[in-house]
């Protein structure tokens, strides 16, 4: 359920990769909905929980997000 809900999202709406840039954008009030890799650091998961957005833990890892996104790097969170 929540990997089909990631690639609606990628159809709809311009992704945004990596840890900082996603922290930047939730201070920010940009970022709503947070997906992150089967394999993700717990640190990152820690520092982004607290904020009031929707966080959504997929099964998958880092090189199988690569491939979904069309991206040649791995990624371990991709916020909307």
């Amino acid at each position: 359920m929540s990997l089909e809900r990631l690639k609606k999202e990628l159809e709809k709406s311009k992704p945004i990769f990596g840890f900082k840039r996603t922290i930047k954008n939730i201070k920010l009030g940009k970022t709503k909905l947070v997906f992150l890799a089967g394999n993700c650091p717990k640190k990152f998961m820690d520092k982004i929980t607290p904020y009031n957005i929707g966080v959504i833990q997929l099964k998958e890892h880092n090189a199988e997000l690569a491939l979904i996104c069309k991206r040649p790097h791995s990624i371990s969170i991709i916020s909307f």
